[in-house]
């Protein structure tokens, strides 16, 4: 399931997932992990001209499979390039996919637009309802 198919769960409509692009977010972190795109593309097994081009949004982002390779290069949780590419792990998709309150729940937050801080918020709430 990618974000376009849970937009049409959902209903559709901006706001909902987070304005960085996937290139945006990838550039972002190689720096911070002061990894240059040479060394990256080697160690993901690609040519660095791929990862100018994804970091650019030339391309779209690349399969599940070689974006945990990136992020096991920069050191990162799949998390933070999944979230900006579209993806979401087949868990979550099975999770949302056979829950009716769980489709009801998004559509609801995404009319309610929240911030990141909201949904951390959120995030911290979830984990007390089972402690």
């Amino acid at each position: 399931m990618t974000i376009n198919s849970m937009y049409a769960i959902i209903g559709g409509g901006g706001g909902f997932f987070m304005e960085e692009t996937f290139g945006q977010k990838l550039r972002a972190l190689r720096r911070v992990a002061s990894i240059p795109q040479r060394r990256l593309a080697e160690r993901v097994g690609v040519d660095f001209s791929y990862i100018s081009k994804l970091e650019n949004d030339r391309l779209p982002p690349p399969a599940a499979d070689t974006i945990l390779k990136i992020c096991e290069v920069l050191g990162i949780p799949p998390e933070e390039l999944l979230a900006h590419s579209g993806k979401i792990p087949v868990q979550v998709q099975q999770s949302i996919g056979s829950s009716p309150a769980a489709i009801q729940f998004l559509r609801n937050a995404q009319e309610m637009k929240l911030s990141e801080a909201e949904w951390e918020q959120l995030s911290e709430q979830l984990k007390r309802l089972r402690d």
